[in-house]
């Protein structure tokens, strides 16, 4: 099994903070130095407007071939859920230069809480798997009403792959458990915040936590039990808020080499890249 991990997003301003990754570095050269540390991101401008080619040609050329992008659906396939067919041409098509470069990684379309398993929203989710058909799609699917093994056997059927997630234990969400429905499997770590997550006024609250080493020696042992079962596993910590995620991963580097899963961890970039910042 080949483990990627990284995070939710790589233009996080928090982490220009002294010590951390992106101190005295330049907005331009965020990816440049983001691309020495970790091999996957999870691209969240695209929820919100999808690049063009030219922006995705510029991430496949910043990043130097060493991270592979998980690319989030815009708003309208999963929020809004009335997607223009122009919305999936572009969808589709803008991010054909990480397909080139051999950096795409899965689709993920998150879809909010008021989600709920009904026929409607069922139907509309085989509309969206038939027209993202040939594609890796990742499906986070936050209403417990989603989490049953009925629904997992169906989306292993199509082709989707199950988002494990961790969310603060606060009950009506999917419990956090690694699932597989193929030979590619996703987790989301979210962080545990229990006391943000409805009131939070913005996703950096809401992700406002830091796991410890117990947590993560935790998740480890979840996804050891599933490494014969997979070719390639995706794990997106979402804590970015003040650094977190950057104290986390290589925890969890540890844990997983410490259980027999062997995680890569990048090379250190050629003399003269942008390096400016350090891990931690």
């Amino acid at each position: 099994m080949r483990v990627y991990i990284g995070c939710g997003g790589y233009s996080n301003d928090d982490w220009t903070a002294p010590g951390l990754i992106y101190e005295g570095v330049k907005k331009d050269h965020f990816l440049e130095t983001y691309a020495g540390h970790f091999d996957a991101v999870e691209l969240n401008s695209s929820f919100y407007a999808i690049p063009g080619l030219k922006a995705f040609e510029g991430m496949a050329r910043k990043s130097g071939g060493r991270t592979r992008f998980a690319v989030k659906l815009n708003k309208a396939f999963t929020h809004d859920r009335a997607p223009t067919d122009a919305d999936f041409d572009r969808m589709l098509q803008s991010p054909e230069p990480l397909r080139e470069a051999g950096l795409m990684g899965p689709y993920l379309a998150q879809f909010p809480y008021s989600f709920h398993r009904t026929a409607e929203n069922r139907r509309y989710l085989q509309v969206l798997t038939e027209r993202f058909a040939g594609h890796e799609l990742a499906v986070e699917l936050r209403h417990a009403s989603w989490d049953k093994p009925e629904v997992r056997e169906g989306m292993g059927e199509y082709g989707l792959i199950w988002v494990s997630p961790d969310y603060p234990p606060l009950g009506g969400m999917p419990e956090p458990q690694v699932h597989v429905t193929g030979d590619v499997a996703y987790l989301r770590l979210h962080g545990r915040n229990k006391g943000t997550w409805w009131e939070g006024g913005s996703a950096a609250e809401r992700h406002d936590y830091l796991y410890s080493r117990a947590e993560m020696d935790e998740w480890a042992e979840k996804i050891a039990l599933v490494a014969d079962d997979l070719s390639e596993l995706y794990v997106f910590f979402q804590n970015t808020t003040k650094g977190h995620a950057l104290k986390n991963i290589p925890m969890l580097r540890e844990a997983l080499n410490a259980r027999g899963v062997p995680v890569r961890t990048p090379e250190p970039l050629a003399e003269g890249a942008a390096q400016d910042g350090r891990l931690l």
